[in-house]
């Protein structure tokens, strides 16, 4: 006899706020997003608002990130990049591919089923030394991980 199956969890939006998104890096942020991408997120958000700098290696992973979302039939989203990373981003033409967003104040709408309540929970160890990377947590966002290398994991809701 098997067990019955459990219905699969839906994780909504998944926010990543990073500071440091070059070579230098990778391995940690993709280890984050590894995981993230794991909980098969219907949106993740990647906020640069405290990154200064992206490179090749960055883009690279930022489409390959963008593929993995779209095979799974979700969507990742740029929030908040700087004007020398938007130039970066429209070089590189993944404003023609991703969304890219700058706030006003005011929340993004994930996509979503309407009245849905957005939240993600992303096991993490705690990180040596402090708060996670990018300051504290935008108002009205729930810390759900410690900083992974560089990048910091939130989930409004």
């Amino acid at each position: 006899m098997t067990a019955p199956r459990r219905p699969e969890c839906s994780v909504p939006l998944v926010e990543v706020s990073i500071t440091e998104f070059d070579l230098a890096c990778l391995p940690e942020t993709g280890a984050v997003l590894d995981q993230l991408l794991a909980l098969r997120p219907q949106q993740v958000v990647i906020d640069l608002a405290g990154c200064r700098h992206i490179d090749a290696a960055a883009i690279g992973l930022l489409l390959d990130v963008h593929r993995r979302m779209i095979r799974s039939g979700g969507v990742l989203a740029v929030r908040n990049p700087n004007p020398r990373i938007t130039r970066i981003l429209q070089t590189a033409r993944l404003d023609q591919i991703l969304p890219v967003h700058t706030d006003t104040g005011a929340a993004p709408a994930p996509v979503t089923e309407a009245g849905a309540a957005p939240t993600a929970a992303v096991p993490a160890p705690a990180a040596p030394g402090g708060p996670p990377a990018g300051g504290p947590p935008p108002p009205g966002a729930t810390p759900r991980a410690a900083a992974y290398g560089r990048a910091a994991v939130t989930a409004r809701t």
